[in-house]
């Protein structure tokens, strides 16, 4: 059977309602290298864990630098489809019904009736900023929408339509850089004067709008649950790459999984835990870690396994 399947048929057992005495809890997780392999983007390593989070009622929301076309098939075969997610690295926040506030929320009009929120600036802007920036200071670089779908294929491991979906920028453009520390030096500080920020992923540079982020939009959705559920929830946080620094200082307790690469992943919260493995195995050490057998929802999840059965 596909992983995918087993992770449905996992997800559809009885669901067994968490001790409302419980504080209520948040997952919040970067994708590539992380939930997800970094080369074959296998994710079955962390399929107990998912499924066990489902049955506790916890939220396992995607926070990645992949576009919101990406993240719809991958959602479907995670089983996270009733879950917010944060594309682009916090360009783009889609809110399914559930998170939606019948007051500030235009019905959405989209796949799955999700609510699309843009915090950034729009990809056009982005786009004709980094042209007038590669000509006025000669920087080489390579933008993600200059690149044929065979070579963001051969960059990413993608197969073709995935690599089509990679393309469908909204708010933010990943670029190779080919030049100096020192161009990048000088090409951040002009990103900062149009408002525009760059920060580094596992593969691309990023470029975004100043106020979009993983931290801020993570920030974001942690307010938005407390204002619609009237509870602080506790928040875990996972990733592997420096882009999700951020994301690992606004959340309670994070998780640095240890990467396939040689970057400096180095965030200031307290509540840190560096992982053994790496991807999906580190993904669910990490889980397992702060949220482990002592805690009495994870004995009551168990419970609701041996009733289902």
């Amino acid at each position: 059977m596909p992983e995918s399947a087993r992770l449905t048929v996992s997800l559809s057992q009885p669901f067994c309602s968490p001790d409302p005495a419980l504080q209520p809890r948040l997952v919040l997780t970067d994708l590539d290298g992380s939930l997800l392999d970094h080369h074959s983007y296998d994710f079955s390593p962390a399929v107990p864990w998912l499924a066990r989070l489902k049955q506790m009622g916890v939220p396992v929301i995607p926070v990645t630098s992949k576009t919101r076309a990406e993240l719809f098939p991958l959602r479907e075969a995670l089983g996270l489809t009733g879950t917010p997610f944060i594309a682009e690295n916090g360009a783009v926040v889609g809110l399914p019904p559930g998170w939606c506030h019948a007051r500030l929320d235009r019905p959405g009009s989209g796949r799955d009736g999700v609510v699309i929120k843009h915090p950034g600036v729009d990809i056009g802007f982005i786009r004709a900023r980094l042209k007038v920036w590669r000509e006025r200071q000669g920087i080489r670089f390579s933008r993600m929408g200059e690149l044929s779908v065979l070579e963001v294929m051969e960059l990413t491991g993608l197969d073709e339509a995935r690599a089509k979906n990679a393309r469908q920028r909204e708010g933010s453009e990943p670029l190779i850089w080919h030049d100096t520390d020192a161009a990048l030096d000088t090409f951040r500080s002009a990103l900062e004067g149009d408002g525009l920020q760059l920060t580094q992923g596992g593969r691309f540079w990023h470029v975004m709008g100043r106020s979009a982020d993983k931290g801020s939009a993570v920030e974001w959705l942690i307010k938005r649950f407390t204002a619609l559920r009237g509870r602080t929830p506790l928040s875990l946080g996972l990733g592997d790459g420096p882009n999700d620094i951020t994301m690992l200082n606004t959340v309670d307790q994070a998780v640095v999984i240890r990467g396939c690469h040689d970057l400096i992943v180095e965030p200031s919260n307290t509540s840190l835990y560096r992982t053994q493995a790496t991807g999906p195995t580190g993904w669910a050490e990490g889980v397992a870690h702060w949220w482990g057998r002592d805690d009495r929802r994870v004995e009551a999840a168990e419970a609701c396994d041996v009733v289902a059965v």
